[in-house]
């Protein structure tokens, strides 16, 4: 699969089944050529105002399926609140 394939996936949250965001990047280790995290664009929410962008990391072992059109990951402390 390619970076560009999986950058039109949605991320969910199966924890709250909130919508995470889209992979921006990854980060590799390329001494072993394995996928280490995937780097994800969120938008900030400020009582749903504001645009501005943030980076999350989400750890290769909390992806529990990559499906056609969403990868599903699996992150219990992530609880943001929305007001």
């Amino acid at each position: 699969m390619l970076l560009s394939e999986l950058q039109t996936k949605d991320i969910i949250n199966v924890d709250n089944g909130e919508k995470i965001g889209f992979i921006n990047d990854l980060e590799v280790d390329v001494t072993i050529g394995v996928v280490l995290a995937l780097v994800v664009t969120t938008r900030a929410k400020w009582f749903g105002l504001f645009g501005e962008e943030e980076e999350l990391l989400i750890r290769w072992s909390n992806i529990e399926r990559i499906g056609a059109d969403v990868i599903l990951v699996k992150i219990p402390h992530m609880n943001r609140q929305f007001e």
